[in-house]
């Protein structure tokens, strides 16, 4: 299966591997990219035969988030960012999944790579969640996978400063991930990759549904909470204007 902006590959057998390149858009969440890794996903959990699942992006791009006619949408009250689930895909997903994040993860882009059951940055890549950096709160489930996976002191400041920080960065802050210079993030998922798919996939999947089942409960609650937040502060006359000129830079 080959989308225009999402490429899917059986790279060996039990190994699947989902590319996300929307050239155009440097990755964001455009309608493309969206549609294509819903449909990608559906078509993984469809498929008996595969066991794991890389998920990664191109050249310095993993994922950058919402689009500026997207976060102008919310503002303006016509869609939410529930619509897509997009941060969900990889938890939800049966099989485990790694995000070799080897560019830049930028907002919403970072907390889709953070759902996944592996997380494996780049040293020279950008990781933020500047949300706040535009006026509105954060949502796509980063106030709960943050502190999930990065611990709440990073998260709390990441989340509230809205700040840019390279891979080698939080690895000097302790971060429970391998970060590696991007040009062996790939390498190095692969390789884990192919120790996961040694096992019996009845017991991969039993295990990861084991595994995230707490996360999965929880998150749809905190998925409220952060809605609710939208609705505080997304509508304001600042973060419009704040929109309309982070992204004209």
């Amino acid at each position: 299966m080959t989308q225009s902006v999402v490429n899917v590959q059986q790279i060996e057998p039990g190994i699947v591997k989902v590319t996300m390149q929307e050239r155009v858009h440097k990755n964001t969440f455009s309608d493309e990219l969206t549609i294509g890794l819903i449909e990608a996903f559906a078509a993984i959990q469809a498929n008996a035969s595969y066991k794991v699942v890389i998920l990664t992006g191109y050249d310095s791009y993993f994922a950058s988030g919402g689009t500026q006619e997207g976060l102008l949408a919310i503002h303006k009250g016509k869609v939410n960012f529930t619509e897509t689930n997009l941060y969900s895909l990889a938890l939800e997903c049966k099989i485990p999944v790694i995000s070799a994040m080897q560019g830049h993860g930028i907002g919403g882009g970072l907390a889709l790579g953070l759902f996944a059951d592996f997380v494996i940055l780049s040293r020279e890549s950008v990781y933020t969640t500047n949300f706040m950096k535009y006026g509105f709160t954060p949502g796509m489930g980063a106030t709960y996978i943050l502190p999930k996976k990065l611990g709440f002191s990073l998260a709390e400041e990441m989340l509230l400063n809205a700040g840019n920080y390279r891979g080698a960065e939080l690895e000097k802050r302790g971060i429970p991930f391998p970060v590696l210079p991007r040009g062996e993030v790939l390498n190095y998922a692969l390789e884990l990759a192919r120790q996961i798919a040694e096992k019996p996939r009845l017991s991969l999947i039993t295990l990861k549904d084991h595994l995230v089942s707490s996360i999965r409960a929880e998150l749809s609650k905190v998925i409220e909470q952060e809605l609710v937040m939208h609705d505080h502060t997304f509508h304001q006359p600042e973060v419009k204007e704040r929109i309309i000129a982070l992204f004209g830079k």
